[in-house]
């Protein structure tokens, strides 16, 4: 869809390994965290146990009780209680401030008496070293996934490099190069296959374009002798004085519908081999001199009026036949859709070319108006109906816009050349 934004498949890839990347930063960050907090927890619940039963054993060794307020301290109790592992908030004197510690106190039995050993162990500190370490790891993790993001682009790029430059060339395939496309092999299975597959789907096309465009130029051939041979005829048998008023009106009606099929094979001709024109076909085009000239003709045949207005020179560079069939077409289907009074207007500006008809009202179904065999209701007059076809496949061929829109009781066709 149009309306969408398109993004390349690196673009896709890359924007699915940041976001993963991101979400994982996002999700393990706590999940550590809460890890590395439990682990320093156990660590120092450890380390407070050791302390206890180190004191405890230099006290029952040697009799002599230490204390380091408030790291640990040992003093006397009337009664064994159960140990006793919290947090405590005690002020130090050297930061003139509180801390919260985690304390440990057992009770224990030494040389006949009951003491109660208490250990204590910074939080603060502990904190501090989770928080170090987790951003240490996390600016590590960071710079891993920015270094494997970039790589990975690399690699992904190596890896697709044969698959986009087939896509190159197919977009440069063309069927009047009648020669099979070129893509690049691959040892990926995958890239390989698909290589096979399009080689074979682009030879069929070529083949079955090749006997199309054959097929086409032999009946348009046939059909356009039979045609003549019959014109011929025709004209003949109406040169002739035996023949009645009735016979004649006959043959003058058959005559019209001969010539109308003639024409009709001519458009089709024209419309199958568009694609097939060469850009050495091109030259210098003035769009002026050229409508100035084509308007005097249809000037000659057209019962509605012609104005021609030109607020600047337009030169081309383009193929002269096409053009003219481009502006003839568009001018007979002004001259045969008009309804109402008012000029036929013709404006030539620096970059366009507008060609607008007086109308009833603005067509129902606008969009199909390109369409071969499009006409706007039964009642409509007799043509072709690939006039505005053969202008759009023109314009397809050319590379130029064609719109079209109804205002102020007017059809406005205009061509913007690119």
């Amino acid at each position: 869809m149009k309306n969408k934004r398109s993004i390349t498949l690196l673009q896709k890839t890359s924007k699915a390994f940041i976001l993963i990347s991101v979400l994982l930063i996002l999700f393990s960050t706590p999940v550590l965290y809460f890890f590395i907090s439990k682990l320093m927890e156990q660590e120092v619940e450890e380390e407070l146990y050791s302390r206890s039963y180190r004191l405890e054993h230099y006290a029952t060794e040697n009799g002599q009780l230490i204390e380091l307020p408030p790291v640990f301290e040992i003093v006397k109790t009337p009664r064994l209680r159960p140990e006793i592992l919290k947090d405590t908030l005690i002020y130090d004197p050297s930061q003139d401030e509180t801390e919260l510690f985690r304390e440990l106190s057992t009770f224990r039995t030494i040389n006949g008496e009951i003491y109660r050993i208490t250990v204590r162990s910074m939080v603060v500190e502990t904190q501090e070293i989770v928080v170090i370490t987790l951003v240490y790891f996390l600016i590590s993790l960071a710079l891993v996934f920015v270094i494997q993001f970039y790589f990975s682009r690399a690699w992904n790029r190596r890896i697709w490099k044969p698959f986009f430059r087939n896509l190159e060339a197919m977009q440069h395939f063309s069927l009047q190069a009648a020669r099979p496309v070129e893509l690049v092999d691959s040892n990926i299975v995958e890239f390989s296959e698909l290589k096979t597959e399009i080689e074979t789907l682009t030879s069929r096309v070529i083949y079955d374009y090749n006997n199309l465009k054959e097929f086409t130029e032999n009946i348009s051939h046939e059909l356009q002798t039979a045609l003549a041979i019959m014109q011929a005829k025709l004209e003949n048998f109406l040169n002739e004085s035996a023949i009645s008023d009735q016979q004649f009106e006959e043959l003058s009606n058959l005559q019209r519908h001969i010539r109308r099929l003639a024409n009709l094979n001519k458009k089709l001709v024209l419309l199958a081999t568009l694609d097939q024109r060469q850009k050495n076909d091109y030259q210098e085009i003035s769009l002026n001199d050229l409508l100035e000239e084509m308007v005097i003709n249809f000037r000659e045949i057209s019962p509605v009026e012609i104005e021609l207005e030109k607020k600047k020179n337009l030169t081309l560079f383009s193929d002269p036949e096409l053009i003219q069939s481009l502006i003839g077409n568009l001018l007979s289907n002004a001259i045969k859709h008009t309804e109402g009074d008012g000029p036929i207007r013709i404006t030539i500006d620096h970059d366009r070319l507008e060609i607008s008809n007086p109308g009833d009202a603005e067509l129902e179904d606008a969009e199909r108006i390109f369409r071969r065999f499009y006409r706007k209701n039964e009642r409509s007059k007799p043509g072709s109906g690939l006039g505005l076809a053969i202008v759009q496949k023109i314009c397809e061929v050319l590379q130029y816009n064609v719109t079209y829109h109804f205002a102020e009781n007017r059809h406005f066709f205009r061509i913007i050349f690119n």
